[in-house]
């Protein structure tokens, strides 16, 4: 039986999406790309950009679950408070279409992509690569990440966030 994963890299700069399909131990890639909201824009404004554009997505593809990157930020809290306005916009459009979700650490994407945890970006997005069997790294960098969130998702069997 296939599963399409849609895989979501949250930001309200940039939201990084990427779908696969999964069969039989198996997967391909299917498409990837990233929504884009204007800096200066009103909050609000930006919000419901990705909520429209991850709307037409979903229609688009049509995926039966989703693997989000949890939040992670580093000494600068107050830049994730704008992607975590954008993470509830994204969990709220996937509960209105009933997907399935899974949360994962950026360690545990890594550790399902690459099989260390610890793996630079650059390792990480060189191993999307080569699972998906593209010709190049996807681009932009958020859709790549949203692409190993996929990917991990495909790997793994439990809704838990690992």
């Amino acid at each position: 039986m296939k599963r399409r994963i849609i895989g979501i890299d949250p930001g309200l700069a940039a939201a990084g999406w990427g779908v696969v399909d999964c069969a039989g131990g198996k997967i391909r890639y299917v498409d990837h790309g990233s929504i884009e909201t204007k800096a200066g824009r009103p909050q609000a404004e930006r919000l419901f950009y990705i909520m429209e554009s991850l709307r037409s997505i979903l229609d688009t593809y049509q995926p039966a679950e989703a693997a989000v990157e949890t939040l992670y930020f580093g000494r600068n809290v107050s830049s994730a408070i704008p992607v975590a306005e954008a993470r509830g916009v994204i969990f709220a459009v996937l509960a209105e279409r009933g997907l399935t979700v899974r949360e994962f650490r950026p360690n545990a994407i890594k550790q399902g992509v690459t099989g260390v945890a610890n793996a630079d970006k650059k390792q990480v997005q060189e191993l999307v690569r080569i699972i998906l069997g593209l010709e190049e790294i996807p681009k932009p960098d958020h859709a790549a990440d949203a692409l190993g969130a996929a990917i991990c998702a495909a790997h793994s069997q439990n809704p838990r966030v690992d």
